[in-house]
Order: C-alpha cells, then structure tokens, then sequence
C-alpha cells in the first residue's frame, strides 16, 4: 500500500470517532422546555445594581454582589416555582470608598447589626409566555414586608465554558427605602429605589 493512503486512512481513523459526536442542542428561548427542578444561582452572575434620584441633578448607580439563591423552578407550571434569596450586605457598593463607608452606616444599611437581607417568593404570577411577577417577603434591616419583581426569563441550556445547565433571568423591582426604616436625607436622595437583578442558576445535580 502506498504510504500516501496510509496516511489518508490513518487521518480518517483519527477523524472518525470526533466526526460522529453529536454537538450540544442549543440554549432554548422556550420556557417550557426548560429542565424542572432545583437551582443555585451562580455567584459570579448574580448581581443587583440599584438606582435612584441624587439631588434632582442626575441618576446614581451602585451594586450589590454578595448575593446567593436558590430556585425550584417548574416548567409545566410556573406559578407553582419558587425562590429565596439571600443578600450580604455589607458587598453594597456605590463604587466611591466614603459613600461606601456612609452606606454601611446606620444612616442607611446599617450592615454591622444588619449584615443580611432576604427575600422570599410566596407566589409566582406568569404574565406572559417568558415573564413573570414574583411576589414575596423582603426582610431589610429587620423590617419585612411584601415585596413583587418582575422576572423576564433569557435562555436555558448548556453553559459554553462550564458545561452545566443553566438558565438566565432579568429582573427589575421597586422599592421604597423609607419602608425599611431607611430614612437619612429622604429629602435630597430619592425614596423610591431601583432594582435591576442578574441571574443565571446551575441545575442542582
């Protein structure tokens, strides 16, 4: 045989079995095929970034990264997928040492005495094919009342780099500071703050 198919078919040796993989399916956009069952939010995709009015002169942005979760989450129905939340405090940022400093205070977070907050689903609304209401129990600075955010659900599957199934949401809620007992400056800084969550949970094995 001459060495130039020798070499072809070693070459097609070598290809065959990598040929016939089977590639991954690709995330869905399909919220009912997504896999029911238990979730853990992956800490490095799990951030709030809040927002609210300074001064009347602009908008200011910070955010809170010491976040985990968990989620039992049922695709066939919604309204019965549930999910709890636990937030470290003391990650507030305004990406400003003294504001920092000022919001870890008691004037606002108080987070020595306080250095948890929670948030507890009691009822999932769908309202749409890939959206939802949350509603449930936010408890901060020890004060806890009904709190409700709007989840948009993103994709589901196979992670590109870790391999695990996971599943991505948005998240947007509203919240009152002064409700929580919150109430340094109310008449310069806004009241109402704005809360924009990222999530993307692993599938529990």
């Amino acid at each position: 045989m001459r060495s130039s198919t020798v070499l072809a078919l070693t070459l097609l040796g070598l290809a065959g079995p990598h040929a016939q993989e089977t590639p991954p399916p690709a995330p869905t956009t399909d919220p009912t095929q997504v896999r029911s069952g238990a979730y853990r939010l992956d800490p490095a995709h799990g951030k709030i970034t809040w927002s609210l009015g300074h001064l009347g002169f602009s908008t200011y942005y910070g955010q809170i990264t010491d976040v985990a979760a968990e989620a039992s989450l049922d695709a066939k129905a919604p309204d019965k997928s549930r999910i709890s939340v636990t937030v470290g405090t003391p990650s507030i940022t305004g990406l400003n040492d003294k504001l920092d400093a000022h919001l870890k205070s008691p004037d606002f977070f108080d987070t020595q005495k306080f250095p948890t907050a929670t948030f507890v689903s009691t009822s999932v609304e769908p309202t749409s094919p890939t959206t939802a209401r949350v509603n449930g129990e936010l408890t901060l600075k020890g004060v806890t009342r009904p709190v409700s955010f709007d989840a948009t659900f993103n994709q589901a599957g196979l992670h590109p780099v870790d391999k695990l199934y996971t599943v991505g949401f948005d998240g947007r809620a509203v919240i009152k500071r002064s409700e929580f007992g919150i109430t340094a400056y109310l008449s310069m800084v806004g009241d109402e703050v704005t809360l924009r969550l990222e999530g993307e949970f692993k599938a529990v094995p």
